[in-house]
C-alpha cells in the first residue's frame, strides 16, 4: 500500500504574500498570510521505494481521488493556526542547563546565583521560554539518577516562578521523579528527549495534566545515538515516528497541547540532518507547531570545518532563519540577544 505525505514548497513574504493570498494565488502558512505558498512536494512511499512530485496547488483537484483526500486533508492541517503559547510569529527558548558536562556550557550556572543570573540575562535578551535541564544528554553521556538530577535543577525550579511569574517554564527531563515534582512548581511544558520512553513511569505523571509536551524524535539513546545512525528515508521515519506518538496520546486530555520537535543530532549524521532542515515544512501537515534546537550543533562544525567557532553562532543563526522561512515557530537557543537581532532583521526584510 502507498503511503503520501505532502510538504509545503516555493514560499512568498511580507506584502508580496498577503497580496498573493487576497488574490487567491497562494495558500497562507499556517495561518499566517505573510507567508504563503503556492506548490507542494508530495511524497510517496510504497515498502521501499520513495518517489517524490512538486505540483501547483491549483493542481490538486487533478489528482486521483484517493490521493486528493488524503491531500486535501494534509493542506487543512498546513494552512490552519498552530496554537501556542502565545500569538508571537516567533518563539526563542533559552537554555540553561545546570549540568556538569554538557557538550557547550556545562559547568558553567551550577550555582543558583549562577544560574538565576543566567535566567534573567536570557529573559531581558528575549528569551519566552527557559528550559532548564540537570543532566546531560550528549553523545556518551552518563546516565545520573533522578535524585541526582533533582538535586542540581530543583533548586531553580522551586523559585523560578516566584522570580520570573511571566516567563514560560520548560523542564528537559527523562525522569518521572523530577517531572512529578516540577509540575509541583507550575511547570507549562514538558521537554524529554527520550519521548516518554525512558522512564515507565513517565508518561503516567503528565498524562491528562494540562502541559504542552514536546514529541521529540531520538533514534537509539545518548549513549548508542551517534554510533552510525541509519534510516530508510530520514525524514519520512520522522513523520511516522511522529504520527504513531500522536496517536498513542489522542485520548489524553490535552492532547492538542503538543510540540514536534525533529530532534537535529539526536541519532542524525550530517546528511540527515542537513535533509531535514531543508524540508522541515513537511511537519505542518501534522497539524502542529514545530520547535528545532540546531544551537551550537555538531554538524555547523561538520560544514564550516577550518571557520569553526567557539559558539557557532553565525551557524546556528543562519539555521534558524532558514527554518523560521518555512514557518517554524520556536527555537531553543543559547545565545538569545543575538539570535533576535537576527530574527529582528530578517523578518524586517521578509515583510517590506
Amino acid at each position: 500500500m502507498t503511503k503520501y505525505y505532502t510538504r509545503a514548497c516555493n514560499f512568498y513574504y511580507g506584502e508580496l504574500s498577503k497580496k498573493l493570498v487576497k488574490n487567491k494565488k497562494t495558500l497562507p502558512l499556517c495561518g499566517d498570510k505573510e507567508i504563503s505558498f503556492d506548490k507542494i512536494e508530495i511524497f510517496s512511499k510504497n515498502k521501499k521505494k520513495v518517489s517524490f512530485k512538486t505540483i501547483d496547488v491549483k493542481k490538486i483537484n487533478f489528482l486521483p481521488k484517493l490521493i486528493k483526500i488524503k491531500i486535501t486533508k494534509d493542506i487543512k492541517k498546513i494552512t490552519s493556526k498552530k496554537k501556542f503559547l502565545s500569538k508571537k510569529k516567533h518563539i526563542l527558548m533559552g537554555i540553561l542547563n545546570v549540568t556538569p558536562d554538557s557538550f557547550s556550557d556545562g559547568g558553567k550556572y551550577s550555582t543558583s546565583k549562577k544560574a538565576f543570573k543566567r535566567i534573567e540575562e536570557m529573559i531581558n535578551s528575549g528569551a519566552d521560554i527557559i528550559d532548564i535541564g540537570g543532566e546531560s544528554t550528549r553523545p556518551g553521556s552518563k546516565i545520573i539518577s533522578p535524585k541526582k538530577e533533582w538535586q542540581r535543577a530543583g533548586n531553580i525550579i522551586k523559585k523560578f516562578k516566584r522570580k520570573f511569574p511571566k516567563t514560560i517554564l520548560s523542564i528537559d527531563t527523562r525522569k518521572s521523579l523530577v517531572i512529578e515534582n516540577a509540575i509541583k512548581y507550575k511547570a507549562d511544558i514538558i521537554n524529554d528527549v527520550s519521548c516518554f520512553k525512558f522512564d515507565a513511569m513517565f508518561y503516567r505523571k503528565i498524562k491528562n495534566k494540562n502541559l504542552w509536551k514536546v514529541i521529540h524524535h531520538m533514534q537509539g539513546t545518548p549513549q548508542t545515538m551517534q554510533k552510525n545512525p541509519k534510516y530508510h528515508h530520514v525524514l519520512l521515519d520522522i513523520y511516522d515516528f511522529f504520527e504513531k506518538e500522536l496517536d498513542k496520546i489522542k485520548k489524553d486530555k490535552y492532547s492538542n497541547k503538543i510540540v514536534l520537535d525533529p530532534g537535529i543530532g539526536f541519532g542524525k549524521n550530517l546528511k540527515h540532518n542537513l535533509m531535514i532542515l531543508n524540508k522541515i515544512s513537511i511537519f505542518h501537515s501534522l497539524g502542529f507547531p514545530i520547535l528545532i534546537g540546531t544551537s551550537r550543533k555538531k554538524f555547523i562544525n561538520q560544514i564550516s570545518k577550518n571557520y569553526d567557532s567557539a559558539e557557532r553562532l553565525g551557524g546556528s543563526l543562519s539555521s534558524v532563519l532558514f527554518a523560521l522561512s518555512q514557518g517554524v515557530q520556536i527555537f531553543r537557543i543559547h545565545n538569545v540577544k543575538e539570535i533576535k537581532q537576527g530574527i529582528l532583521v530578517f523578518e524586517a526584510l521578509l515583510n517590506k
